[in-house]
This record gives C-alpha cells, structure tokens and sequence, in this order.
C-alpha cells in the first residue's frame, strides 16, 4: 500500500512534560490522518526535577535527558531542531531562526520559562542561568575549568541568586558537585525576599534554613540585585559580595519566543488561556506547562501541573479535531514538595506535613525514575492504527498522470521566489546568470546561454529521505548532488530537480515540495547554482535528487587516476552516516550522535575541493554510496597502483562504534562488502569483528572527500585545509604499481 500524506499537521512547540505526554500518547495510538511534529532547540529534553540530584552525583545527564530522535523518529513522529521564533496563529505558521516556517492546523505551545533577568548580564563569564537546561551542565562545566586553570588557590566563591525550590535544591547540590572536582568552594544563596521557600510550610522553612546554616552556606536574604560583575554580584543598597560563578535562578518569567506570538498574554506576561488550555483568542493553539496562564485559575510554575495537564491537552487535541467540545482541566489544590539535598536524604513537605530523612529521599528518586521510564523506552511501539472504516485505496495513475498537481508546483514556486533565499529576477546576480531559473516562470525546458556558460560536466544523484524533515533532507540532496562536480575540480552552476512526493491533499504535497526545494535552494545559493527546472511525481515514499551542470571554465578535469607510489591520502569527514541512519528507526541513534551526523552531511565539500585543486592535488574523488573502500578502490583501478590505509587513523563519527555493536548496519553495506577479496590485512586481528573495519564499506550520504597528494606534500595539504575549518585527517598511502590493485588495511 502507498503511503500517504496525513491531511492534518498538529505540531508541539517545546519538549516540556505536556507535549511529551502528547509524544508518548500518539507513539502508542496515533491519530488518524494526522502528522505530529515536535520543533525543539535541543535534541533532548531536560527533566528539571533531577537536576539538583545530577549535580550531587547521584544521576548521569543520561538519566535526565530524554532523546527526542530513538522517542519520536521511529513512530514516525517529525523531529524538527531549531529554535521557534515566532507563531503567526492567524496564517497558522512556526517561525524559526534558520529554516522556513510550517503550517500547522493545530499547535502546542510549551516552550516552558526562563529565570527573570536572565539576559541581563550574558555577557560575564561567571554567569550561568539555569535554563537552558539541556546546556547547563556543559556551561557549568566550562566555567569551573576556566576556574581552575587560571591557578588560584582561594576556595571558588559560588553565587546562587533565587531562594525558591530551584535555586535552593541547587545551592544544596552543589557542594556535592564541587566535592566530585575536588573543588573547595564556598556557596551563598541570594534572595530579594526576607525568606527563603515563601510557598513552603514554615517548619520546612526553618528545616531547610537550619540545614544550609549548619552546612556552612551563607544566606543572603532581604537583598536584591543590581548587576553581575567580573567577580562580584553587587546589590541594590550598594554592597558587593564576590562571585566567581553566579548561577542565576530566579522566579519563572516568559521566554523570548511568547512576545512573538500574536496571542493574548496574562498580567504575568504569559500566554492567557481558559481552563481548557485553549488560548483565550479562539485560535487552533494550546499553551501548556509554564508557558500559559490560566485566567480563571493561574497555577504555580511547577512541574507537576505541566505533567497533570499532559492527558487534557491530549483529549482536547482529539476532540478539537472533531470538533467536539473541549474538556476543563482541574488543577489539584496542593503538591507533595521533595527537595533533595545532595546527601541521599531530602526534605518532604505537604499540606502542613514536613520531614527530612533518607525515605523522603527515595521516594522522590522512585518517582522521578519512574516518570522517566516512561520516556526513556525507546523501542519502537507497535502502533495501533485506526479502522478508517476498511476503504480500499485509491488506484492512482501512474506514467505521466502521476505526476503532482500543477498547482502544487506552481504554489511551491511562487512560495519559493517570494522568500529572501530565491534569486530576485531584478538583481544584477539574475542578469548576469542569462539562464533560465525554474523560478522565473514555466517552461518546457531551462535555456541556457552557450556564451555565459558552458556545460563542461553533468551528474545525476537522488535518494529516499532519511529523516521525515523535507528541508533537511532538501538540503543535503543538494550537497550530495553537488559534490560530485566538485570532486571533478569543477564549478557547479546549474541544477535540475528530481523529487518524488507522496499523495494527499495538495496543501500538504505543496507544503512538503516547498521545505523540500527550500532547503536544497538554501544550499545552492551559497554555492551560486541556479534551479533551473525538474520534475515532481508521486509516489510512495519522498525521494530528491538533482541532476547537476558543472564547467570547468577552461580548466582540465580533476579525475581518479594519476596516483603513484608514495603519495598520500587525505579524508575530509568522518565516516558512519549509513549505520547512524540506520539506526535512527530502530530507536538506536542517540540524538547527540544525530546532530554530529547533521552537521558533517551539512558541511559542503566546495571549499575542500578548491584548495585541493589549488595546491595541486593529485586525484580527487568524494565518498558516498561505495564506502571508502568501495571508491578508494575506484582510484586504485585507475591508477594502477596499490594503496595502504591506517585503520587507526580512519576518523569515525561519534556513535558509529556503539551502532556497530549493536549489528546495525546500512542495507547497502553488505553489497559494498563483495570487494573484501581485494583487501589484505595487515597486523589487524579479528578483522572482521571490529567495528573500525566496518566504517570501510559504510555507506555515506553527502561524504567527505578522498585527496590523493604527491609525497611530501601531506603536511602542506592539511594545514590549507585546517585554516579554512576543514579537520581533515591523513589515513594512508599509495603503494607500488599493480596489475591487480590491493588495497592494505594496517592496524
């Protein structure tokens, strides 16, 4: 059965606990004839609540982090990483900060809360917000090295400004943190109230004071402050107190991305809506967790009404799209309050009810752990999927008439020529092209102008998406397509699209056709390409391609042969993309390994390519579907020669090893395997075992380059590369002439 576009996109902004709950809801039932989206900064989300236990040591980042690619990419749930930037909910589109927005029918917006005055003072070293959380760890870890290696010998005076649960959980756990560094430090906790914990019991005031005084943590209360100095935190009656790390965690305030959203905000600043988590404007648009306020009954800024309001907002996202009437959530009337205090016991308060001993302790580490297990069961669900009544599917056509509508296309393009990435047909960059763009309007076919530019070289590459991101994947079929003229040593400058887009209502195809076309134009407008046409038809998955037009500009080719004994051989990337998307499906791909992934498949090979050519390289090939093995052998063939490879010095991406182990491997991998006749190992035991081996016949999408350099010439070769931002690496060497070609893995 052919797939088929979803007609309904609902899309959660924000991985707070209430659009988790809707993540894991729709991983066990999805909704029928919907898409669900998550757009998050970060590919992981932080669980707040074990972030003081974390700083004691009694957590890995690991047991707080959720991974949104093994959660959500293998139910088929769109992970999109960037930052959400505004929320236009009149024409029902996300803004981000580096990609073209998305529609959406239905929207969530969780994007949590900052600490008041958290950008106030940026700028110092020393000062750290708490939030983001998923960076806090990494942050704070920056600022105690920097402490460190400047040599002083004075205990590190550590600042916490913020005396509610947050800031005073922090202040406890951080002694432990500094213990597990073996650095002195002494902790003062700041707040502008007379009182620390206002919301809590008074004999768990009096408790967790007692506790903090006895440990040696200075209370600094009644004092507000005025600014954040190198070294100092000053107040506002005038007095100072040092401050080496400042970790800044006030009372909850909105975050940036809520004054661009053109929706009613409470006398709080957050988003107003009514009981039901529907904005008070009468739009599409849920607001959760910290982000919203509910008018006729505002809550605390705590997680565990965000958790609470998970299976509402879940119920009304059906309902709403029945149109049916929303359900009221009701929040409870108080809370079971844990505060851990770094040392295996914590202080338990609710509802007049206050203690401090080792049960409390674990009754909130079982709880915690228990709501992250939840997230943290990463195998693929056994979806149950929705009787649609047992329709039989449309019989599609197929030839010509499967092609996508005109009007999509024509939709996707004139979307594309009013965007600030398209080429405007009144610049002098268009006039000095005089060829025909695909954005300039129909025709049959481009025109090209013989006297502008001549046709040196054409190449063809296309492939089924990999991630269910069109403009990711948009933007890497362009690289991937581009490369090939690159490694001739060539300039590309013309472009003709292949894509393949799934059946379903044409809102959706021209959406899909347009993030698809943006990204590849985002690429192709830094490398001066011109889209000059294509050709869109359905079928059952989403498959991109470009057939590409290079010129030489009078040069000659750069080609595979020409090797000779003693040359060396540089790789530009690091190998594993085949394994590490073969593992996203399976739940295996970790979200840090993804992102590194992302970024090597998103650095262009143009600027590797022009200083190989530019300091003589000797041949040129890129890296892609064959493996290393597959097309260094290539080069060997051409050459005649034999060539030796380092197996140690093969640059990996972070993840592939683990992948490996795990017997996760790309489909294609054991057809590049039939070439392992012709590979002689040298000093490697137990070849085949390791998965270092296993990176030679790795498929890559949008690899690196493969530079063959005369003898000597290595050094010179790596430092070019080097300056311009490309961590090439040296992984071998050509060996003696040969008839029968061998290529030599040595350990």
């Amino acid at each position: 059965m052919r797939n088929k576009l979803p007609t309904y996109d609902v899309v959660l902004i924000g991985a707070g606990h209430t659009n988790m709950h809707i993540v894991r809801m729709f991983r066990m039932a999805p909704l029928p004839d919907v898409r669900l989206t998550i757009v998050s900064p970060f590919s992981r989300a932080t669980y707040s609540g074990m972030l003081p236990g974390m700083l004691a040591g009694l957590y890995t980042a690991d047991d707080m982090e959720i991974d949104l690619y093994r959660l959500a990419a293998p139910s088929g749930i769109r992970v999109i990483i960037d930052e959400a930037v505004r929320v236009d909910s009149e024409k029902r589109r996300v803004h981000f900060r580096t990609r073209p927005p998305i529609r959406f029918d239905i929207a969530s917006i969780g994007a949590g809360s900052v600490p008041a005055g958290h950008s106030e003072w940026a700028e110092e070293p020393g000062f750290l917000p708490i939030k983001p959380m998923a960076t806090f760890q990494s942050r704070l870890e920056t600022r105690l090295s920097e402490y460190e290696a400047s040599g002083k010998s004075d205990p590190i005076q550590a600042v916490v400004v913020g005396g509610g649960a947050a800031g005073t959980e922090i202040a406890m756990c951080l002694e432990a943190y500094l213990a597990t560094r073996n650095t002195p430090g002494r902790i003062t906790l700041v707040d502008g109230s007379d009182e620390i914990l206002r919301s809590y019991e008074k004999k768990t005031r009096h408790r967790v004071v007692t506790h903090l005084e006895q440990r040696g943590t200075s209370l600094r209360l009644g004092s507000r402050v005025r600014a954040v100095r190198a070294e100092t935190v000053e107040f506002e009656n005038g007095e100072a107190i040092p401050a080496d790390i400042v970790l800044w965690a006030t009372a909850a305030a909105p975050p940036p991305l809520l004054a661009s959203i053109d929706l009613p905000r409470a006398d709080d600043g957050f988003l107003a809506v009514r009981s039901t988590l529907q904005t008070v404007a009468d739009r599409p648009v849920f607001a959760v967790g910290d982000s919203a306020t509910i008018v006729d009954r505002p809550v605390p800024k705590a997680g565990v009404f965000a958790v609470r309001e998970g299976p509402v907002l879940w119920e009304n996202i059906r309902r709403m799209l029945k149109g049916e009437t929303l359900q009221a959530y009701k929040p409870q009337d108080g809370f079971l309050s844990l505060l851990a205090d770094g040392t295996g016991r914590a202080f338990a308060s609710f509802q007049g009810m206050s203690a401090y001993s080792r049960w409390a302790w674990k009754l909130k580490d079982y709880i915690d752990r228990r709501f992250m297990r939840m997230y943290q069961a990463y195998e693929p669900m056994r979806m149950t999927v929705p009787d649609r009544n047992h329709e039989l599917p449309e019989m599609r056509c197929r030839g010509c008439g499967g092609k996508a509508g005109a009007g999509v296309l024509t939709a996707a393009l004139e979307r594309l020529a009013s965007d600030s990435v398209a080429p405007d047909s009144h610049s002098a960059k268009s006039h000095s092209r005089k060829s025909h763009s695909a954005l300039s309007g129909p025709e049959d076919a481009a025109m090209l102008n013989p006297d502008v530019t001549r046709a040196d070289l054409v190449s063809v590459d296309f492939f089924q998406a990999f991630l269910d991101d069109p403009w990711i994947v948009g933007r890497v079929a362009a690289l991937n397509s581009l490369s090939d003229i690159w490694a001739m040593g060539a300039r590309p400058y013309g472009a003709m699209a292949m894509v393949q887009i799934q059946e379903g209502h044409p809102r959706q195809q021209t959406d899909l056709l347009y993030q698809v076309l943006s990204g590849a134009l985002h690429e192709f407008s830094k490398a001066d390409v011109e889209l000059l046409g294509g050709h869109t038809t359905e079928a059952a998955e989403l498959t991109v391609g470009f057939t590409v037009l290079g010129s030489l500009d009078g040069g000659s080719p750069l080609r595979k042969e020409g090797l000779t004994e003693g040359d060396g051989l540089i790789l530009t990337k690091p190998l594993g993309t085949g394994a590490l998307l073969a593992g996203i499906p399976q739940a295996v791909t970790r979200g840090v390994w993804a992102d590194q992934m992302l970024t090597s498949m998103l650095k262009s090979n143009q600027h590797a390519a022009r200083i190989a050519r530019a300091h003589n390289c000797v041949a040129l090939t890129d890296i892609t579907g064959f493996g290393l093995a597959g097309h260094l052998l290539e080069m060997l063939d051409a050459s005649r020669v034999d060539a030796t490879v380092r197996l140690s010095d093969v640059p990996l991406l972070t993840g592939f090893t683990e992948i490996v182990s795990f017997g996760i491997e790309s489909t294609l991998a054991p057809a590049n395997r039939e070439i392992e006749t012709r590979l002689r190992w040298q000093g490697v035991e137990n070849a085949y075992q390791l998965p270092e081996a296993a990176a030679l016949f790795d498929p890559q999408t949008s690899g690196g380059l493969m530079i063959a350099v005369r003898k000597g010439g290595t050094e010179t070769m790596l430092n070019a590369l080097s300056g311009e931002g490309i961590q090439a690496i040296a992984v071998g060497t050509v060996g003696p002439a040969s008839s029968h070609p061998v290529l030599t893995i040595e350990e």
